[in-house]
């Protein structure tokens, strides 16, 4: 989910440091810029663990955390960004390296990979990749922004990239659309885009649409699913604040209860039911911010990071799904966390998939696959525990990432990456190399 919501910091002063599991150990460095498959008999950290079978997600409530917010973005120079969000691939087997940020002025600048349109500069530019952030063309004032859709001053809903942008004359569910398209919606006030089906709310309620492989538009018993806008019923409760969708589709609300359907993993609750397209809250409760990227999402609730979703690979290369929330391991409290999908290399072995997340110092951890310095601890160690980034020039307010790069945005406006750039993620005028030192993003 790619949107912030700050709140007042009542507990600043005398913070209780979280109690966390212990980390495993570093594995051993790989230099390949392609992916390796994580090694079979490689300790993990405890937050990879196969969940208990009786076990539910830990309340923040029962645990007496703390209530903590993002520092505040202060623009010392413009142009500065205001959020930023990771862009999507032509489809669930492509990773789409690549990055967009909200540019105070009210534009969207993209860089990286272009193979899926998304980084939307028109027919021209074609499918090629760009490591220098320019503006997405064609686009109003933006207020939101959720990968490649956005949602202007006055509520449209504008959409580019691949994705189900509700153009019937296509004859297919997804489209491609190299410039954005506006959406035949009704003012919205959040948008959440997966690869095939996407949500926003409106006046009158929650739209989704878009394929229904995984019931995220109806149940599927309902033979009439055409891809077109459906009011999705959401049981009773607080005002939606933010949207997010991939394999499930996810509504946080203004209480920090977190409503999920759709694909089991991860809708983050026990189900009877794969898929499932009943809408009902996930096991945790409290939440501040969330993250879902197709089939894996990530969570902070009372200072502590929750991660769960698709398989992974455990010791002795046994293969587990982690389908309820489980606390990951940080040396202090977190106030966002960023997460990828599972994704299987070339030999078919399934690769972990990655945590970066924002502390409340405005520090940022990341672990996981680490081959391109995208942990960014200056080493392409695998990191097994969170290892903090070094040399960020000021703290981080959001932190996303991808299987092979990693972006910040810092509390001056200004977004540092680091990791791959195969694509030109880094989005530092350069093709190809990558970084285990943050290096800057020239914003247009």
């Amino acid at each position: 989910m790619h949107s912030t919501r700050r709140h007042p910091d009542r507990h600043r002063s005398g913070l209780l440091v979280v109690a966390f599991l212990a980390a495993g150990a570093a594995a051993a460095s790989c230099s390949s810029e392609e992916a390796l498959d994580w090694p079979a008999g490689a300790p993990v950290d405890a937050s990879s663990a196969p969940p208990d079978a009786g076990a539910e997600a830990t309340s923040p409530a029962d645990a007496g955390l703390v209530d903590a917010s993002p520092l505040p973005i202060v623009c010392t120079s413009p142009p500065c960004a205001a959020s930023i969000v990771t862009t999507l691939g032509r489809d669930e087997d492509d990773r789409g390296e690549g990055f967009c940020a909200l540019v105070d002025d009210g534009a969207v600048a993209c860089w990286g990979a272009n193979g899926a349109g998304q980084l939307g500069r028109g027919e021209a530019a074609g499918a090629i990749d760009s490591a220098n952030a320019a503006k997405v063309v064609g686009l109003p004032k933006v207020t939101a922004l959720d990968h490649t859709c956005a949602i202007d001053e006055v509520g449209g809903v504008w959409c580019w990239g691949t994705g189900p942008f509700l153009r019937p004359d296509a004859g297919a569910v997804t489209t491609t659309e190299r410039t954005p398209v506006k959406l035949e919606l009704p003012p919205a006030t959040s948008v959440g885009l997966g690869h095939g089906a996407a949500c926003a709310t409106t006046g009158d309620g929650l739209r989704c649409w878009g394929d229904n492989v995984d019931g995220q538009i109806a149940p599927l018993a309902e033979t009439d699913v055409t891809g077109a806008p459906r009011l999705v019923p959401l049981p009773v409760g607080a005002p939606v604040r933010a949207l997010a969708v991939g394999k499930a589709s996810f509504v946080l609300r203004e209480d920090g209860t977190l409503v999920t359907w759709g694909g089991n993993p991860p809708i983050g609750r026990r189900s009877p039911m794969f898929p499932d397209p009943y809408p009902q809250p996930a096991a945790l409760a409290g939440i501040a911010a969330v993250d879902l990227v197709h089939d894996n999402a990530c969570a902070t609730a009372g200072g502590i990071g929750y991660c769960w979703g698709a398989r992974v690979m455990a010791n002795q290369g046994s293969v587990v799904d982690r389908a309820l929330p489980e606390p990951v391991v940080a040396p202090e409290p977190l106030v966002q966390i960023a997460t990828t999908r599972t994704f299987s290399s070339s030999t078919g072995a399934l690769q972990r998939y990655r945590w970066c997340a924002v502390a409340i110092s405005g520090s940022v951890y990341c672990w996981g696959r680490n081959e391109s310095g995208q942990a960014g601890d200056g080493t392409q160690d695998h990191a097994l525990g969170a290892v903090l980034v070094r040399d960020l020039p000021a703290p981080a307010a959001q932190v996303r990432t991808t299987p092979s790069t990693t972006c910040a945005l810092l509390t001056n406006g200004k977004v540092y990456c680091w990791g791959g750039n195969y694509n030109g993620q880094l989005g530092n005028g350069q093709d190809r190399g990558r970084t285990s030192v943050p290096t800057a993003v020239v914003l247009p």
